[in-house]
């Protein structure tokens, strides 16, 4: 099969994040246009999580492992977005090395690029659902404009939840379907201002407590990232012997900045991961029922890894206990389905089960159902059998 080769796009914004609030910005989007001559367009969104950007997370340029491309190549038109402060689109207040997490200051950042740990010069946090919403819009409008198409399907990757659960749920007019792999949903999540349905809950930016919101940036190092990956590897095979390598080069890849920071290797820096401190509400289990829109008007597919213990915490958390079950639990409609997969954690897209994930996904872009089935929970095995979930 021919190679689909990309377009990217610079989509136009005017920001709500409050770092930079008003000014016009360019938002990264990438486009695989794999419609076949002589069929309707099939518009699919793809959103990266907290930390991976864009591209690293869903187009990995590595044998197989493009869940972008796979999509393209059954005959969707695919787009990938990062958002601001993810990624190839702007990231406000995050070049200044002081504006980092000052607990991960010290460990990752001196001497490179700091010689000693320093206050944030922005003492807040970066992003907010507010924001991440109304950039979601905005190349959902870009996406209906460019192609002439009245709805768009959803696809997100784990915290990618908290921008597209509650779009769906403000927005069913333009949304077809709704993909979400490992998604975090906190039945305790914040919720938003009392009397509203998804207004702030407080005045932003958020700057208390400080220890939480008083900084716009977070990091991880190479090692930070590779020991919470092998910390849910438990399969033999589970995921091919230079990845973490793989995943890391195309990190680096969409971060110039940071691939200059943290510790030397030889002449060279190992680079580190900057991810936005965000601020979201309106996510939890009052919410997801709201008109009974998800699994009615937009019908949801769920996919997650048996091995994730990032979006399945313990219940004594508070608004850091994470369930997938609980979400599926919480859709209200009858078109919702919910697949545990066999021998792979939080990151499936580069693990060796990726290969269900894209099955699966192009199935539910085709039909909305998976195997003929659209509702109910279902294990599957190594070896992709179905067995209804207990």
């Amino acid at each position: 099969m021919a190679t689909i080769t990309p377009k990217d796009h610079l989509v136009e914004h005017k920001s709500t994040v409050p770092a930079n609030r008003d000014d016009s910005v360019k938002l990264f989007v990438r486009e695989y246009d794999g419609t076949k001559p002589n069929k309707p367009r099939k518009a699919v969104l793809m959103l990266h999580g907290r930390s991976v950007p864009a591209l690293a997370g869903l187009d990995l340029q590595y044998g197989k492992y493009s869940w972008a491309q796979s999509l393209a190549e059954d005959g969707c038109d695919v787009f990938i977005l990062d958002l601001q402060g993810s990624g190839r689109s702007p990231r406000p207040k995050m070049d200044d090395a002081c504006n980092a997490n000052p607990a991960l200051q010290e460990e990752f950042l001196v001497p490179n690029p700091l010689s000693a740990t320093c206050s944030p010069k922005y003492p807040y946090q970066l992003n907010n659902s507010q924001s991440d919403w109304d950039e979601l819009d905005t190349v959902v409008e870009f996406i209906r404009d460019r192609h002439d198409v009245q709805k768009v399907a959803l696809a997100g990757w784990s915290a990618a939840s908290f921008q597209m659960g509650p779009y769906a749920l403000q927005h069913p007019e333009k949304v077809e379907s709704l993909l979400l792999l490992a998604p975090m949903f906190p039945p305790k999540g914040r919720a938003s201002k009392p009397g509203t349905r998804f207004e702030a809950p407080v005045p932003l930016p958020v700057s208390t407590p400080a220890a939480v919101f008083g900084f716009p940036m977070s990091l991880t190092s190479k090692g930070g990232f590779e020991s919470s990956w092998d910390s849910q590897l438990h399969c033999p095979n589970q995921r091919e012997a230079d990845m973490v390598d793989v995943v890391w080069k195309a990190i680096m890849e969409n971060d110039t900045v940071g691939k200059g920071w943290g510790p030397k290797e030889g002449r060279a820096p190992q680079g580190v991961m900057r991810f936005r401190n965000s601020f979201w509400w309106g996510w939890n289990s009052s919410t997801v029922p709201l008109d009974g829109t998800l699994g009615n008007t937009v019908p949801v597919l769920i996919i997650y890894g048996a091995l994730d213990t990032t979006a399945n915490t313990s219940p004594d958390l508070g608004q850091l206990y994470f369930s997938v079950p609980a979400l599926y639990k919480a859709i209200p409609g009858p078109n919702k389905l919910n697949f545990r997969v066999a021998c792979a954690s939080h990151q499936m897209p580069w693990e060796r089960q990726s290969k269900v994930l894209h099955r699966m996904s192009k199935q539910w872009f085709k039909h909305t159902a998976v195997d003929g089935l659209t509702n109910g929970s279902f294990d599957v095995d190594e070896d992709g059998v179905l067995t209804p979930m207990e």
